[in-house]
């Protein structure tokens, strides 16, 4: 049995945050040192640069994450791909892609417009469950 598109796109988008993830903690490392790793993390460290963009991208992702997930698997488990939810997840998937890569190197405007492109993505499978 074939999967579906929009699964497919979702599983994407979940490795899309784990690079974000790991992105972000291996760029995190060198200004937080070990001893802040391993201890109990009361104290927080301010990050600068890459490794700060790279944080503030990866908490932006977990913000749409959700959402995504739960209008793909509503989309899914309804009966209601078509069209709409491809487009609208592969946009979504697309434009995250693109997003921390325009965040890390600190594009500014360019990645304001890819959100707003990956939410445009999102809006596309939440308007197929009402048409």
């Amino acid at each position: 049995m074939q999967m579906a598109f929009e699964l497919k796109m979702l599983a994407a988008a979940v490795v899309i945050g784990l690079v974000h993830l790991l992105w972000a903690s291996a760029a995190a490392q060198p200004q937080r040192g070990l001893k802040w790793n391993v201890g109990s993390r009361e104290t927080p460290v301010v990050l600068t640069g890459m490794a700060g963009r790279l944080e503030r991208a990866f908490a932006n992702f977990r913000e749409t994450f959700a959402f995504f997930v739960a209008a793909v698997l509503v989309a899914y488990l309804g009966g209601r791909l078509g069209a709409l939810t491809a487009a609208g997840t592969a946009l979504y998937v697309g434009a995250r892609a693109v997003y921390v890569l325009l965040y890390a190197f600190g594009v500014p405007v360019v990645r304001s417009l890819v959100w707003v492109a990956s939410m445009a993505g999102l809006g596309l499978v939440l308007l197929a469950l009402v048409i």
